[in-house]
């Protein structure tokens, strides 16, 4: 289906999605336009609401071929063989932003494999918003695995079992990243915060732009296990899916943010954004059930004491 193009049956959904946006100038009653005068205001909320294509996004940056981009942009597919892996980028770069992207992850034996979706600015002391999904057994759950690095410094990472099955469809995974935090999202549930601690000495990422990444390859050295259990390539190609694409963000080019003069408008919520009372206990459920590993619990890893932001969490 071209991108131009919007189905008969997604018009209802979206006509109510742009009424409610509509409806926040609250100059006149939203029953009360005409059509004629709707209809400008109503096709341009149209064209955003669909305008999610990874041809635009996005560049396929290495995998000779491992790497395309179907369905007229709206899946992108990456795979594994012996030979190579593949993975893409972001043609933008970002400098704060709510980011959205659906996965569906390898299934079946996806042991010594890493599907990693992350923001990074690639310096030499760079910033990383890390989501990494590392394979399993056939039968045993995927590990997701966070990492959050400050001027090139991390070693901050929690890890989590899913509450479902990361194969048998897709799923939503947000990174909000503001400059009073960074929360990562599963299904709109928080998993994670990182907030700015630079009042006790812990840097932030704030200043550095980063681009989106996404990659799959093999890691069977540490992946599985701790490296036991290895990539079975009898079962390769092994591959993964994106779709719906998303980013409410501060765009950066030519060394200025598209958000200079909007970051504190109602158009950018997300920009000073925190967890309300709900989000709070979804994630205290998240980290009560689902987490296996949080380097603020493990003393023996930090012999001369946790890093200063485990005593504020």
């Amino acid at each position: 289906m071209p991108s131009s193009t919007i189905p008969i049956n997604h018009i209802n959904s979206l006509f109510y999605l742009c009424s409610a946006k509509l409806s926040k100038y609250k100059m006149i009653s939203f029953s009360s336009f005409k059509f004629t005068l709707l209809l400008p205001l109503m096709v341009g909320c149209l064209m955003a609401a669909s305008a999610s294509n990874f041809n635009n996004d996005f560049d396929i940056t290495w995998g000779d071929g491992r790497g395309k981009i179907v369905n007229n942009g709206e899946v992108l597919t990456l795979s594994l063989d012996k030979s190579s892996g593949s993975g893409f980028q972001s043609k933008n770069e970002y400098l704060f932003g709510k980011i959205d992207l659906q996965l569906k992850l390898v299934p079946g034996n996806s042991a010594g494999t890493v599907t990693a979706y992350y923001l990074s600015s690639k310096r030499s002391t760079w910033d990383e918003i890390d989501f990494e999904f590392l394979g399993n057994l056939s039968g045993d759950p995927y590990i997701l695995h966070t990492n959050v690095f400050s001027q090139g410094k991390g070693n901050r990472e929690q890890q989590f079992y899913l509450w479902f099955d990361p194969t048998a469809d897709f799923h939503t995974y947000s990174i909000l990243w503001n400059p009073q935090s960074i929360i990562f999202s599963v299904d709109g549930t928080p998993i994670r915060e990182f907030k700015n601690m630079e009042s006790i000495g812990v840097p932030f990422p704030k200043n550095q732009p980063m681009r989106i990444y996404s990659s799959l390859w093999n890691a069977d050295d540490w992946a599985t296990r701790g490296g036991l259990v290895k990539t079975d390539w009898t079962l390769a190609p092994f591959a993964a899916s994106y779709r719906n694409f998303n980013a409410d963000a501060c765009v950066w080019s030519n060394g200025a943010s598209s958000c200079k003069s909007t970051a504190t408008s109602t158009n950018s919520a997300w920009f000073s954004q925190e967890m309300d009372s709900a989000k709070q206990q979804r994630l205290q459920w998240v980290q009560k059930n689902y987490m296996i590993y949080n380097y603020c619990n493990d003393a023996n890893r930090f012999p001369q004491g946790l890093p200063p932001e485990c005593s504020m969490s």
